[in-house]
């Protein structure tokens, strides 16, 4: 029967200032663990991020506009300027300025 081999923590040294190695201790404390375990932890949640393709800005973008409401006075699709504009005007507590007619 073979043993399986464990694998052997490799050493690293890091240089931080006072702030980073105070973070790094609070965060330590706080989680109950080692520092080691943190940096291993921040190691996991950065490769996840960069990595992680749902993780991409641009894809994050989509369904940005969920929970906006719809109108039914004009096409949101040709006029989602106006669409942002009203919403954010109405997330204000005001009501947008009555559209001018422009003369022909």
């Amino acid at each position: 029967m073979k043993r399986k081999k464990r694998a052997v923590a490799e050493p690293v040294q890091v240089y931080l200032d006072a702030s980073d190695r105070d973070r790094l201790e609070r965060l330590a404390r706080q989680l109950d663990t080692t520092k080691s375990e943190v940096l291993r932890r921040g190691l996991s949640a950065l490769e996840s991020d960069v990595f992680d393709p749902a993780s991409h800005p641009v894809l994050r973008i989509i369904g940005i506009a969920r929970g906006h409401r719809y109108h039914d006075t004009y096409d949101v699709a040709r006029e989602h300027d106006r669409a942002f504009a009203e919403d954010e005007i109405a997330s204000w507590g005001l009501s947008p300025a009555p559209r001018r007619r422009r003369g022909r």
